[in-house]
């Protein structure tokens, strides 16, 4: 693939492996922060394996009456939840009570839920900072809103690309349905759809649940095997391609 190769991806919460196998993938990883917020959606959530089955992990958010807000711009409904963070990080240990790297990564987590966290996209960031550091991103993360293109849906992601001095954009398996690609290939700049087939690990119960946050992985295998584990194309793997 020629370089550099740039990732754009919204600043998910708690996200799951192939957010972070994109970014592995990306010489420069944007985080999407000046893009429209969607309540309920994996910027402010992500799912647990619970006894009946994985559930919901949601960040309250305060953001009636602001539809049109950035991502960025967000606040966390503290007021409105006090206890969310001491809910969270309970329900973290329910969860993870006999996984075998329950201490490797639950400090981290009382770290996180420790502090008074404003912006959701702060709280965003301090966990996709921690989860690159497990998995050995080595990719320049950078803010759309630091980089300031104007534009809408492939013609942001295309000016991005351009002000990042990109040879090669690297998008999810959906962009196919969305893209126009003919204005990246006029610009010069190729287009990489990711192929990301989830892989199957060790995991409390079965059947095997797919697209939960990363922090399963790292929680069931250890860090040092979850790399081997994303890395590694001949690790058993589901066959459907996820995006």
């Amino acid at each position: 693939m020629d370089h550099p190769v740039i990732g754009i991806h919204q600043p998910e919460c708690f996200p799951w492996l192939g957010f972070i196998a994109k970014a592995l993938d990306s010489d420069v990883f944007i985080l999407l922060d000046d893009v429209q917020f969607e309540k309920n959606y994996f910027q402010n959530r992500n799912r647990l394996p619970g006894a009946n089955g994985p559930y919901w992990l949601t960040v309250p958010t305060r953001n009636t009456g602001r539809s049109s807000q950035t991502l960025g711009e967000i606040v966390i409904a503290n007021s409105v939840n006090p206890r969310w963070r001491d809910k969270q990080l309970a329900s973290w240990t329910q969860s993870y009570a006999s996984a075998a790297y329950l201490g490797e990564q639950l400090p981290f987590l009382k770290q996180l839920y420790a502090r008074p966290w404003d912006r959701l996209l702060d709280f965003n960031l301090e966990v996709i900072r921690h989860l690159f550091a497990a998995f050995g991103v080595g990719a320049r993360v950078a803010l759309s809103s630091n980089i300031k293109c104007t534009g809408k849906s492939s013609e942001k992601l295309l000016n991005l690309c351009q002000a990042t001095g990109a040879k090669t954009y690297l998008s999810g398996i959906s962009g196919r349905d969305y893209l126009d690609e003919s204005i990246f290939t006029a610009a010069g700049i190729r287009i990489a759809y990711q192929d990301f087939r989830h892989p199957i690990y060790k995991q409390r119960s079965q059947p095997f649940e797919p697209c939960l946050t990363a922090f399963d992985l790292l929680f069931n295998e250890g860090t040092e095997r979850a790399r081997s584990i994303l890395r590694d194309p001949s690790f058993p793997r589901l066959d459907k391609a996820f995006t």
